[in-house]
């Protein structure tokens, strides 16, 4: 389970190692004139916005995955980090980087 789960991540961190480098890339290396239409300029600012936010999601993630890629060199991956017991092995496949069985996950909505 470890090595695929290793995996997992891994390939989870390379995707969004991208969409950060993508998102970045939109974000900042444009050099296009603002528009003189506020309509626009509106829109545009609507589409840097959920670049923006999807650049922050990514990064959020990257650091989930960076604690789970070291709960597993020290052997605590798939364990709950509130209550210690073991994370479903299907949650895990779903979301690799989960910290948190379904009851405390449920328990601290």
């Amino acid at each position: 389970m470890t090595l695929n789960a290793k995996q997992q991540l891994e390939t989870l961190k390379a995707e969004l190692l991208e969409r950060v480098e993508r998102t970045h890339k939109h974000l900042y290396g444009r050099e296009e004139r603002v528009s003189a239409k506020f309509s626009e300029q509106s829109v545009e600012m609507e589409n840097q916005e959920l670049v923006m936010n999807l650049d922050s999601e990514a990064r959020a993630e990257l650091i989930q995955i960076e604690h789970a890629m070291q709960r597993l060199e020290n052997g605590e991956y798939g364990r709950c980090l509130s209550c210690g017991e073991e994370i479903n092995p299907e949650r895990l496949a779903a979301i690799p980087y989960v910290e948190q069985c379904i009851a405390c996950a449920q328990g601290a909505e």
